[in-house]
């Protein structure tokens, strides 16, 4: 199996190494990137990253493959897969897919021209074992019908500091922190919505990495949690003066198609941190924590603990036990047809809820997202 990268930062470095255990001819012959940041990992780890090519053209040109990885600063993806699929390509793209309404729409209309097969997403998490745990009981009707949820992902010190130093600290680069890190969690919400939102708020902004947050430093070591994670393309040693425009917490409500809410929430600086969701249903209550590695599941009448497991992931996994499970999954996809359990578009109504978030934190008004649906399934050729 022959595999092009264009992006060879962290994340596709790591995820060479994890699709090359899940299929011994997973061979990557040829990449695209003038500072692969991802290449040392790779190497140390076995896995060969073949030829360097100047432009993703070079590389299809001479590469003969089966499958294009993109793992490029998001706000270029759409037109290296643009160039994929012309190319008539199978594709995994890292998320977020793109990065503004204007791409969405724009990417739409090549799933329309091309069709979604051809297209996958690294939504991981919609493989981890305790997120399918948690459907698996709601398709066994332990929750009933869906009232609200209540959701949160934080990230410790360190990472938040990486955000505040890495490219992603841009929003023409990166979308929005929203964007480029909760997407995961909100096609998480979505799939156990079922629906659409239709209404959203959201209030944010920055207050702990901020000039007046900086420690006093006394000793070298100071201020070593905030560089402990590497930074790569226009990385920067700022943090608390950091000249990007991201937000360091962020709030959100979120009213769906189907009238039940969401509440979302996001911080930057949690040292003991969580990415935990309370779905509460009509005939029963899931409880959930993907860092603390429990799911719970309670029936309202009775009280009865219906589920109560706890997760193990492995040495390997950054995501909970997901990453190889998804491995295993896209390439049974591109070499068998085996189905998916989420796909692109759906990557992309999380990232327009995402957006919509941001605008709404910015004009403070709630926004109705109807128009938006309408223009979506407009591009991607669907009747209403």
């Amino acid at each position: 199996m022959r595999v092009g990268i264009i992006g060879l930062g962290y994340r596709l470095g790591y995820l060479a190494r994890v699709f090359s255990a899940a299929r011994d001819d997973f061979n990557v012959v040829g990449y695209v990137d003038p500072a692969p940041a991802g290449l040392p990992y790779a190497t140390e780890h076995g896995v060969s990253v073949g030829t360097q090519y100047d432009s993703l053209e070079a590389l299809l040109d001479n590469g003969q493959l089966d499958l294009l990885m993109v793992g490029s600063p998001n706000h270029l993806h759409l037109e290296h897969i643009r160039i994929g699929l012309d190319r008539g390509l199978k594709i995994f793209t890292e998320k977020p897919v793109v990065t503004s309404i204007e791409d969405t729409m724009a990417l739409a209309k090549l799933i329309a021209q091309y069709g979604s097969d051809n297209l996958m997403v690294g939504l991981v998490l919609r493989y981890a074992p305790l997120y399918v745990d948690l459907r698996k009981a709601q398709a066994e009707g332990q929750l009933g019908d869906i009232t609200s949820i209540e959701a949160s992902e934080h990230i410790p010190p360190y990472h938040g500091a990486f955000f505040m130093r890495d490219w992603r600290r841009y929003e023409r680069y990166s979308g929005s922190f929203m964007l480029e890190k909760c997407c995961h969690d909100l096609d998480l919400y979505n799939g156990v919505m079922g629906c659409r939102p239709q209404y959203v708020s959201s209030f944010g902004g920055r207050r702990t990495f901020v000039p007046s947050n900086a420690p006093q430093v006394s000793g070298i070591n100071d201020m070593e949690v905030y560089h402990r994670k590497p930074s790569g393309w226009q990385g920067s040693d700022k943090v608390f003066d950091s000249d990007g425009d991201i937000i360091d917490f962020q709030t959100a409500m979120v009213q769906y198609a189907n009238g039940a809410a969401l509440t979302f929430h996001t911080n930057l600086n949690v040292p003991d941190d969580f990415r935990r969701f309370a779905v509460m249903g009509a005939k029963g209550m899931a409880e959930g924590d993907f860092i603390r590695n429990f799911l719970r599941v309670t029936d309202s009448r009775t009280s009865e603990r219906l589920v109560d497991a706890t997760y193990k992931t492995s040495g390997l996994s950054q995501h909970y036990g997901a990453d190889e499970q998804m491995a295993e999954d896209i390439l049974k996809h591109v070499l068998e047809g085996a189905p998916l359990p989420v796909s692109v578009t759906d990557a992309l109504e999380a990232g327009l809820l995402a957006l919509t978030m941001d605008q709404a934190m910015r004009t403070k008004t709630v926004i109705d997202m109807t128009p938006i649906w309408a223009e979506f399934d407009a591009a991607l050729g669907r009747s209403n």
